[in-house]
């Protein structure tokens, strides 16, 4: 008889530890869709979708294709196009920017087969900025020890100038859309190999690209020395004007130091025609003296001894 209460005892006790169980459950799920109600779902990431259409105009030199072809191997998110026949028809640039899915876009504007003009803009709805290249020299041409990996993402490097005045900082903004290649880039490669480097000197763009060195080369087995090795290419850009749509709109910054390559051209050519008249007249000025300082034959002439 006694086994028999005990084991009805155990029973009683394993039935109301289930209770308590099924109670604490319930209490935890009321809570949980209470706390669920209160819990905003975080925000998405935003993601970098820049992509940018590289193309250029008709009449680019040697030297200019070859900066172009080094601009791609820079860019892996860009996509290059074919060559643009009407110069003046630059509002068909952010028509072909929509048509290959790009919201950036550089164009290489060339004139009389020496002079390069650089566009960056950002489509459909602008801003756009129109720069002067000089100075151009190419990979190929400088052959520099540094190099990196093709379609590796580089760090951008501003100078303290970029953050003087409004026009250098939207400068900087278009340049930071342009030149960051995003993580997500169909062609890039998940390494950051290289620093390219905007310098602000003279009211110019300098701009510099260089391999990031962990070790020393010449100690492969020494310790760790962080080092930078120039690899290219190099241009220096002018900021000529910023506009205030895409290749066209109102002027937002205009620079007025800005000399076309044209007037100095001609300016050179004036100062040569100068220097020749000048000796023109001097030679005229030394004829007329012989005129005037010359003697009259007399008897002794030589003309009339030796006749």
């Amino acid at each position: 008889m006694a086994t028999v209460l005990k084991l009805q005892q155990k029973n009683a006790e394993k039935v109301a530890k289930q209770e308590r169980k099924g109670k604490k459950r319930a209490l935890e799920l009321d809570e949980g869709e209470e706390k669920d109600e209160i819990v905003v779902a975080p925000p998405p990431k935003k993601r970098n979708k820049q992509r940018v259409l590289l193309l250029s105009s008709r009449g680019v030199t040697q030297r200019m294709r070859h900066l172009m072809k080094d601009l791609e191997c820079l860019l892996p998110h860009t996509k290059k196009d074919t060559k643009l026949d009407a110069k003046n028809q630059l509002a068909l640039i952010p028509e072909l920017a929509d048509l290959n899915n790009c919201n950036n876009c550089l164009y290489l504007e060339a004139r009389r087969h020496e002079d390069l003009y650089l566009w960056a803009a950002k489509t459909p709805n602008g801003p756009s900025v129109k720069l002067h290249v000089l100075n151009i020299h190419t990979m190929d041409e400088l052959k520099m020890t540094g190099n990196c990996l093709k379609g590796s993402r580089g760090l951008l490097s501003f100078d303290a100038g970029f953050d003087k005045d409004e026009h250098w900082k939207l400068i900087k903004e278009v340049f930071t859309h342009i030149f960051g290649v995003p993580a997500t880039a169909r062609r890039a490669k998940p390494f950051i190999d290289h620093i390219l480097t905007f310098s602000v000197v003279d009211n110019k763009i300098w701009f510099r690209n260089y391999q990031i060195m962990e070790k020393d080369p010449m100690q492969p087995y020494g310790p760790p020395s962080m080092s930078l090795v120039e690899i290219g290419p190099r241009f220096v850009m002018t900021p000529i004007r910023i506009f205030e749509g895409a290749f066209h709109g109102a002027t937002v910054y205009s620079n007025s130091d800005f000399v076309t390559p044209s007037a100095v051209r001609a300016l050179q050519k004036r100062a040569k025609t100068e220097r020749y008249r000048k000796k023109v007249v001097a030679i005229q000025n030394r004829e007329e003296r012989r005129e005037t300082r010359a003697r009259e034959e007399d008897e002794f002439a030589v003309s009339k001894v030796f006749s």
